[in-house]
């Protein structure tokens, strides 16, 4: 049954007894299930790319570059860079989420272990990988409808366009930039946006 249904046949219950035309009691009653919708990224728990359940709120703090990664796209190679920024970033506070999708032309076909090897093998990735979702269609996993949503990100939301599409988190979670598929991770308009975020962080963490 449906949160909507059941708050509904609670709020009948209610009124009958109060007309009296219901002796109900609290057994009566269907229970009100309720589940707190997610109010930025912080609040979702992802699987890694080895299956360990990952709450994001373990990122709260740093600045983050989310993106939709493939093994098999003309694309691939931005790799490359986002392995350089992130060695080149990592002690200040950023990180980099890599979510790999096969919504592309299946261009990523490979289970999780198949696309771990991978990008260990020929790109060397150090940074936080996770299991295969869907970033579109009927299937969109609930982090990227949060992230493509007017409803929940009205300033960078749309439909994911192709892989390699990133957006840029701050330490509260919320998303303050968003990049096209062929802009590419070392650009100066993306390092421009990490490292004034990574700023605003340094300014705002409580002195020693």
């Amino acid at each position: 049954m449906t949160i909507t249904k059941r708050i509904a046949l609670g709020a009948i219950a209610l009124a009958l007894t109060a007309a009296g035309g219901f002796n109900a009691t609290a057994d009566d009653a269907p229970a009100v299930e309720t589940t707190a919708a997610p109010s930025s990224v912080l609040d979702f728990t992802m699987n890694s790319i080895d299956g360990d359940a990952v709450p994001l709120q373990k990122y709260a703090g740093k600045v983050a570059l989310i993106v939709n990664v493939a093994s098999k796209c003309g694309l691939t190679k931005q790799y490359t860079q986002l392995t350089e920024i992130h060695e080149k970033y990592k002690d200040k506070g950023f990180v980099i989420l890599g979510f790999p999708a096969n919504n592309f032309m299946k261009q990523e076909p490979g289970s999780d272990a198949e696309i771990k090897l991978f990008c260990q093998q020929e790109y060397q990735v150090e940074f936080d990988m996770f299991s295969k979702i869907s970033v579109k269609g009927d299937d969109i996993h609930p982090l990227y409808q949060f992230l493509t949503s007017e409803d929940t990100n009205k300033e960078f939301a749309g439909d994911i366009n192709w892989n390699f599409e990133k957006f840029l988190m701050n330490g509260d979670g919320e998303i303050v930039a968003r990049f096209a598929p062929k802009t590419k991770p070392d650009a100066p308009e993306v390092i421009a946006a990490i490292e004034a975020e990574l700023a605003k962080t340094a300014e705002e963490a409580p002195a020693a």
